[in-house]
């Protein structure tokens, strides 16, 4: 209860796009909450070009079903640090989605190695 109404605290203190921004990344979160494993994820990348308008939110999400390969609790992490430096400290939304580009492509590459040092892993 004391957390909730710090959280409603915070969000009326926030711009009202901020306060979008919050929600979509709550969104995101209760999406990671509910996602439930699928069957065998590709072992390529989906071809899910960027848009031009794009927020640091959907650009996670584009990320994540372009790379449903990977392990979402070792993205996680990095994804959300990249969420913060944008709702945070300003970090415009273009160079926290070119970070976050970076960061998937990375962690693809190391996927594919855990693959060919053990072909039973995946």
């Amino acid at each position: 209860m004391r957390d909730s109404k710090r959280l409603l605290s915070i969000f009326r203190a926030l711009s009202e796009s901020r306060q979008q921004a919050l929600l979509d990344y709550a969104d995101f979160l209760a999406g990671k909450e509910g996602a439930e494993a699928a069957s065998a994820p590709p072992s390529e990348p989906l071809s899910i070009p960027r848009p031009e308008q794009e927020n640091v939110v959907k650009a996670i999400q584009r990320l994540m079903q372009t790379y449903p390969m990977l392990e979402r609790n070792q993205v996680f992490h990095e994804a959300s640090a990249q969420m913060t430096r944008h709702l945070i400290h300003g970090v415009p939304a273009i160079e926290a989605i070119d970070e976050l580009e970076r960061i998937f492509v990375r962690q693809y590459q190391t996927h594919l190695e855990t693959l060919n040092k053990d072909p039973q892993a995946s």
